[in-house]
């Protein structure tokens, strides 16, 4: 893989560098060799199918094209993270590499960075079973590795992780696919069934980016210091990620409208998963709980948007769950609706702890009436 789009010279990254870091960090699970992952492909291709018309149903939100599963390794996982991550990064790597250009350490600094970007990257690598992004590049885009990425829009999996904690916890495997597939599917339905949801996340985080403008030694310090609380069993990305290590006032508030939307996203995704799963997944609860602990040892959220601080911590996902029940407790699914609305209906991090107030100031607002 080559660093398309990058001037070598000025990005203060070394992308390729951090690719090769990650794999490294990330391994191979040995289970993926086996017989055992012959079935994930042909599972996964088919249990999404069903896990996407049950989220419809459940939800009312319908994408306008039918969802399509990917199967990746470890290595896979990585290559389309990095790609999504550089592509997400890309304003705020160009103001740092021009400072960075005439650097005397500019070259040192570029590899270190990418090694503590790299490790981070191996890290999650290892944990994470499913994933929706909404970055990653179309398959002709991609640089020479087509065949490991995923293709745009779709719900990929990570095999070798799903197949080690089926092993590990001797969990059904079609009703471990079927739980898991559930919920990336519900927030690909989020993400489409809502028409503007895409635009106005990707603006937030465009805004946070914007706004970040660090020296890049503070920057290579945190992704330092970062690496190293991991290395201690400690996760400081559950405080904010990269970005809240160095954020002004200004870009907090920011943050704080995207760890609100977080909240709700995957408080929604929590719920839609809980309940749906009682009804069509076997050992529904014991999964939950084995899942719930893991998140806790790892204080891994939504992968490489709890790198960035663009998720909810570990409170916040269970506040948003709390308000997505609260709000349906008090007036049925079609309160919940309400959120889709428009972006001004979405739920500030006050409100989530205060559902009932969010019912008062949205109970004027029309549902979204068509969820596509």
């Amino acid at each position: 893989m080559t660093d398309r789009g990058t001037r070598a010279g000025s990005d203060p990254i070394d992308w390729g560098h951090a690719r090769r870091v990650a794999r490294m960090v990330a391994g191979r699970e040995p289970l993926a060799e086996s017989y055992l992952g012959a079935s994930l492909t042909t599972d996964f291709s088919g249990l999404t199918t069903d896990a996407e018309a049950l989220v419809a149903e459940f939800t009312g939100l319908r994408a306008a094209a039918p969802a399509t599963a990917a199967l990746l390794d470890r290595h896979a996982w990585v290559d389309a993270n990095v790609e999504s991550l550089r592509r997400l990064l890309g304003p705020l790597t160009a103001r740092l590499g021009t400072r960075l250009q005439h650097g005397v350490f500019a070259p040192v600094a570029r590899v270190t960075a990418a090694a503590e970007m790299g490790f981070l990257l191996g890290f999650l690598a290892k944990r994470v079973l499913g994933q929706y992004d909404l970055l990653v590049f179309e398959a002709d885009e991609a640089d020479g590795s087509a065949s490991s990425a995923p293709a745009a829009d779709a719900v990929y999996y990570v095999g070798p992780n799903i197949l080690a904690i089926e092993k590990r916890y001797a969990f059904r495997p079609r009703d471990f696919r079927l739980w898991i597939a559930l919920h990336e599917v519900t927030h690909r339905a989020q993400f489409n069934g809502v028409p503007w949801m895409r635009a106005h996340y990707l603006s937030l985080v465009e805004q946070m980016l914007s706004l970040v403008d660090p020296d890049p030694l503070i920057l290579f310090r945190a992704l330092g210091n970062v690496a190293d609380e991991l290395r201690a069993g400690r996760n400081p990305l559950d405080q904010g990620g990269l970005v809240a290590l160095f954020a002004t006032e200004q870009q907090r508030a920011v943050l704080d409208q995207v760890q609100a939307l977080m909240s709700l996203l995957e408080g929604h995704g929590n719920y839609v998963m809980s309940e749906l799963g009682r009804v069509h997944v076997h050992g529904e609860e014991r999964m939950a709980r084995v899942l719930s602990a893991r998140r806790r040892r790892t204080g891994l959220g939504a992968q490489v948007h709890k790198l960035l601080g663009f998720d909810a911590k570990m409170r916040q996902y269970e506040i948003g769950e709390r308000f997505v029940r609260a709000v349906i407790d008090r007036g049925g699914p079609e309160a919940l609706d309400r959120a889709w609305a428009a972006p001004a209906a979405l739920p500030s991090l006050a409100e989530l702890d205060a559902p009932e107030s969010w019912l008062d100031r949205v109970r004027p607002l029309a549902p979204l009436a068509d969820h596509g």
